[in-house]
């Protein structure tokens, strides 16, 4: 317990900040749990987003992240454990508060894709896939979806 004392502004500020960490062996820039979280994701108390909601915030985050590293030549997607899903290209991705999380994109081979999953069984792998030869520039959804959480 600390004998601190904070104001109101100092206190809920404190209760926005991300309680997370990341420690890399290597030096890979900065990731998610290392920066501040943007101001539309902090602006709403954490007691106020559904467990779909606030995995939805994060999970753009890294993606934005990961695309942020990416050369031109590649593009993000994603991969699931469990059975045979496979790996999909990320096209979009959305919540259906209280818990549900769905992936939206599309198979190596170009066929139409969706995942839809329970935030308790939330676990996807980020991969860089080359983009399509006839493709001049790669997608990037993460930057579309950094943009919609701004509003």
């Amino acid at each position: 317990m600390s004998d601190e004392i904070q104001t109101t502004a100092e206190a809920i500020e404190a209760a926005a900040m991300p309680r997370a960490r990341a420690v890399h062996t290597t030096d890979c820039g900065p990731t998610p749990e290392q920066q501040p979280l943007p101001k539309s994701v902090s602006d709403k108390p954490l007691e106020q987003k559904s467990p779909a909601e606030w995995a939805y915030e994060r999970l753009i985050l890294y993606i934005q992240n990961f695309e942020e590293k990416l050369d031109n030549n590649h593009e993000v997607a994603m991969g699931f454990t469990g059975g045979d899903a496979g790996v999909m290209k990320i096209e979009g991705i959305g919540f259906y508060a209280p818990d549900i999380i769905t992936f939206y994109g599309s198979d190596p081979a170009g066929t139409r894709t969706q995942q839809i999953q329970h935030v308790s069984q939330l676990n996807v792998l980020l991969r860089a896939l080359p983009k399509h030869v006839d493709q001049p520039e790669p997608t990037r959804i993460g930057f579309r979806l950094a943009q919609e959480l701004e509003g």
